[in-house]
């Protein structure tokens, strides 16, 4: 009779169906990865950096290949082992019997069986550790830091090249041992060797000598892991110093009690072995000796690290841990790059205007009135031309040197915008074929405007228009011989262009700029001539883009010919991310005009994880501000302990030519990079052309990185630092700070204190944790092609207010509030633009530039109006109508008598040595009509406070209004109308002397 199976058979039918959707399955999958290889390939070769693509690539197969094989023959090794020690005979029980049946339907194909679980856990590895290349380049390429940790002494790029992919291997060793644990005991039960019933032993000598093997390895295996533990605890987070690193607690008990379990976990391997195999040959003794590791564990790695922290740290924590968190102080500013930070004393104690500001000519002349970001609608509106033209939702910061002048400009590229084609425009000839490039580099200088508050166009001229009315230039003064942008930040992942025709000269076909006046007028059409983009003439390249696009047209249309190219991956930072996948890429790429060619340059930065004692930071959440995503890159969630801006690479508009260039020749992580790839991957710094050099910026988001850790770690005391007293803020948005967004640092051209000239820089004001006066300006600058930070630090009881309390006393001035309500209506809002903190004169001078934008269609912001202030914020304060007229008002009111409404310094803010103290002249006093209307704008603030204290927002809003209608009154009194930014400020009004109106809830 036929024993029955356990398991029902498949019909043939059911076999070959399954068949054919795997194969099909597996077809499709290949075909896939086949198609993009191939067409990945063919991009490298296009950009001549196919060293990277076949790098990776190997690395990966190598690893899949050997983590794969590996596990595959430990896991599959073990199983065929168990196997091979099955024993000959079995004590008959129910138990045997039910297993019987099992036994008969594997064990003719127990071979097959086994390969297939081998291969499949293989498979599963070797996906996992392809994804591990970077780590096994750098584990294979890198050298030294030259620096040691501070408790072993051992050099950093252990850890950053070393530690990484060594932990990698052990989880690869314990999933492995754990695997061949499992599946080896499921072999043994299966086949008799462990039984749960029956009589005598429940395990046979070689099942037993088997597993208690494996176990032995796996102790041995956690041993190594305790080893390189001890290296791990300094990457750690320390709770009661809050610092990165092995505190006080952790080097005292933690390390010793993790160097006795390693040395007892290989105690207990040998244990095990010997008592399951030589001696007493049972499992009692070796489990006791597992038992007894995890009493150490917990005793020696637990309980007495936990009574050390409690009984000896925290009573006197701040002695316990100070040398550690000078360890993490040292290793955080080193990791960064914050060693460079140059920090001066900047007393700030003149709060008058001094005469100097008329007549300066290195900081006032150079204050930059053009937002980027505001004035971006107002390059759309004026330069665009045609509506798919678009500049982006900001526009960039750089520096030109013309007519020997430099100074900074606010530039931008006409791209093309797909998602502003029409619907006739958008079809696939037209998308791909036609509109593929936008035309010219639109500067404009950052401190001049014109014609009702315009920008000062220089350059990126359509086909030779220039201004009327003295608009713009008359002549094209940064030119580019080749202004065509066929690669730029509007570029999505779909938006590639087919470009080359065989009768290019006598019908070109791609628009290329409008030459006639208006919408209507007449076009331009060009053909590529550049050396960019993949070849698809032949009817494979086509027939494999067609794939790969999943597009028909690449077969069926007459627009692709033999000259055809196919321009792809046409936005620069994706373009230098794949070329150097190594690089976190900078997320405010920005063009220059380098050679008479349209360049854009992308800083790059290498990164580290596993800089011992080094403050561990997420680059996504430390980069984050206002204009994040708003002509930005956010950044991924990286985490990091260690940046270098080590890369400045450049993207050509034109023909999207990439190269990188090293910056930071002392960085060991770009090294290690370059040795992997061919040591040839990067071009050396002595080679940076000097023309683009003179370009180069000190990249947005490594300072806003420097600056954030500089608000902790310029505190370099570690008594100072524990206590936390001395940190700073990054403060909020000045016009929006209920918003809770970072003021974004902004680009000057400008020179500080201790500056010998103008130079090009990032700067941005921090405040006093949880205080809004002003405690310190960072700025990041080049110096001889060197980075270089400057800190000019407040004294710490400052009366400089900070940039959210300097637009509130500007903003809320009374006269000042009047005039800005004139400016904005029903038809118009007031925007503002970058506060600048700007050191002068032993003070501190404010510019924020205000734009007023109608409400009407397509309107754009104009440049209107200038607040200054100089000294606290609220003292001296102008709304001007350009930046040298509100300068002369503000020296005006430090010599008016009746200007100063604030009481001098204190006395611990002395005037610096040889200045004399402003007097403080006091004020005729109002009568008549003018006392009244004076009283009644007394009764009016006094209001408007009344109803911030009570919250009720409706009561703030009546109150508001009031106060305007009785400084209305009091100028009527005065015989005035609302005058002009800048008057002197009426003496008998308080709110005209600097008080601001509060806002509800304080």
């Amino acid at each position: 009779m036929r024993s029955s199976s356990p398991l029902p058979r498949m019909s043939r039918r059911g076999r070959v169906t399954i068949a054919v959707l795997v194969g099909v399955f597996v077809l499709l999958t290949l075909l896939g990865w086949g198609v993009q290889a191939w067409t990945d390939w063919l991009w490298f070769d296009e950009v001549r950096y196919t060293e990277v693509f076949t790098g990776v690539l190997v690395t990966r197969l190598l690893l899949f290949l050997a983590i794969g094989l590996g596990m595959a023959v430990i896991v599959g090794g073990n199983l065929w082992l168990a196997h091979r020690l099955r024993p000959r005979m079995r004590p008959h029980s129910p138990e045997q019997a039910t297993l019987e049946r099992y036994r008969m339907l594997l064990g003719p194909r127990l071979g097959a069986w086994i390969a297939l679980v081998a291969t499949v856990v293989g498979l599963f590895a070797g996906l996992s550790a392809q994804g591990r290349w970077s780590q096994w380049l750098l584990f294979r390429n890198g050298g030294d830091f030259g620096v040691d940790d501070p408790e072993f002494g051992i050099d950093v790029g252990f850890y950053v090249f070393q530690l990484p992919f060594l932990r990698y291997l052990l989880g690869v060793g314990f999933t492995a041992i754990v695997l061949a644990v499992i599946g080896s005991l499921a072999v043994h039960y299966l086949f008799g060797g462990v039984r749960l019933q029956g009589v005598g032993d429940r395990m046979t000598n070689a099942a037993r000598a088997h597993l208690s093997s494996l176990v032995a390895v796996f102790v041995l295996l956690k041993a190594v892991a305790y080893v390189l533990d001890r290296r791990a605890m300094l990457l750690e987070f320390n709770d009661t110093a809050n610092t990165y690193g092995a505190g006080y607690s952790q080097v005292n008990a933690l390390l010793p009690a993790k160097e006795i379990l390693a040395y007892i976990s290989i105690v207990v391997a040998i244990a095990i072995i010997v008592f399951s195999n030589a001696w007493m040959r049972n499992l009692v003794w070796p489990g006791i000796s597992l038992a007894l590791l995890g009493v150490s564990a917990v005793a020696i790695g637990g309980i007495y690290p936990w009574a050390v922290q409690n009984f000896e740290v925290k009573p006197s924590a701040r002695d316990k841990e100070a040398p550690y968190i000078q360890r993490s102080i040292d290793a955080t500013r080193s990791a960064f790059g914050l060693t460079i930070a140059d920090t001066a004393p900047y007393a700030a104690s003149n709060l008058t205007p001094p005469a100097t500001l008329a007549t300066d000519t290195s900081v006032v002349p150079n204050a930059r009135l053009l937002d980027p970001q505001l004035v971006s609608e107002t390059y759309t509106q004026l330069q665009q031309v045609r509506g798919f033209y678009d500049f982006g939702p900001k526009l960039d910061i750089d520096r030109y040197t013309v007519a020997d002048k430099t100074q900074d400009y606010v530039v931008g590229v006409r791209e093309i915008n797909y998602g502003e084609l029409t619907a006739q425009q958008s079809n696939w000839i037209n998308r791909h074929t036609v509109y593929t490039h936008g035309y010219g580099l639109v500067a404009a200088p950052a401190n001049q405007v014109v014609c009702g508050g315009q920008p000062f166009f220089v350059s990126g001229y359509l086909g030779g228009e220039k201004s009327q009315e003295a608009c713009a230039s008359p002549t094209e003064q940064i030119p580019a011989s080749q202004p065509r942008i066929y690669y730029g930040e509007r570029m999505e992942a779909d938006d590639y262009a087919i470009v080359g025709k065989a009768d290019a000269a006598e019908n070109p076909s791609e628009f290329d700029r409008p030459v006639g006046e208006g919408e209507n007028g007449a076009e331009s059409y060009y053909t590529y001539t550049g050396s960019g983009g993949v070849e698809i003439g032949s009817f494979g390249r086509r027939l494999l883009y067609a794939i790969k696009q999943q597009e028909s047209n690449f077969l069926l249309s007459g627009a692709i010919n033999e000259n055809s190219k196919l321009l792809y991956v046409r936005n620069p930072r994706e373009r230098v991310e794949k070329v150097a996948p190594f690089l976190t890429v900078d997320g405010d790429p920005y063009p220059a005009v380098v050679g008479g060619r349209v360049q854009w340059i992308v800083d790059g930065y290498t990164t580290a994880a596993t800089y011992p004692y080094a403050e561990r930071i997420n680059l996504q959440t430390e980069t984050t501000d206002e204009l994040t995503n708003q002509g930005t890159f956010q950044l991924a969630r990286e985490n990091v302990n260690y940046i270098r801006n080590s890369v400045k690479a450049t993207v050509d508009a034109y023909d999207g030519t990439v190269k990188l260039f090293e910056f930071d020749d002392q960085d060991p992580v770009l090294k290690a990079w370059n040795k992997a790839f061919g040591g040839d991957l990067v071009t050396p710094k002595r080679e940076i052309p000097a023309e683009l050099a003179e370009h180069f910026r000190y990249p947005a988001d490594l300072f806003k990185v420097q600056r954030n850790l500089l608000t902790r770690f310029h505190v370099t005391d570690p008594g100072d630092f524990y206590s936390g007293q001395d940190f700073w803020e990054v403060p909020n948005v000045p016009d929006a700070p209920d918003t809770g967004q970072k003021q974004p640092p902004y680009y000057l051209f400008t020179q500080f204190p201790g500056q010998s000239e103008p130079r090009f820089q990032l700067t941005a004001a921090v405040t006093p944790n949880g205080r809004q006066n002003l405690a310190a300006l960072i700025s990041g600058s080049y110096v001889d092609g060197k980075p270089e930070l400057k800190v000019l630090e407040l004294p710490d009881q400052t009366r400089v207010s900070g940039p959210v309390q300097v637009h509130q006393q500007m903003t809320n001035n009374a006269t000042i509030r009047t005039e800005l309500n004139l400016l904005s209506s029903n038809q118009a809002q007031v925007q503002y633009g970058n506060l600048l903190s700007l050191p002068f004169g032993n003070g501190m001078l404010y510019v924020e530039p205000v734009y007023v934008k109608s409400n009407q269609q397509n309107a754009y912001p104009l440049l209107q109006k200038v607040l200054l202030s100089y000294g606290d914020g609220g003292s001296y304060v102008v709304l001007a109508n350009n930046l040298t007229e509100g300068i002369k008002q503000l020296v005006e009111q430090g010599k008016n008598a009746g200007a100063p409404a604030t009481p001098p310094p204190a006395d611990d803010n002395p005037p610096p040595p040889g200045q004399t103290p402003s007097p403080t002249p006091s004020a005729p006093a109002p009568t008549g009509e003018l006392a009244q209307a004076a009283d009644r704008v007394q009764a009016a603030i006094a209001e408007v406070r009344a109803a911030q204290t009570s919250g009720d927002f409706e009561r703030y809003g009546r109150a508001l209004k009031a106060l305007d209608e009785a400084m209305a009154a009091f100028q009527a009194a005065q015989g005035t109308a609302p005058a002009p930014s800048g008057s002197a400020r009426p003496p008998a009004s308080p709110a005209a002397s600097g008080s601001a109106a509060p806002t509800p809830g304080g």
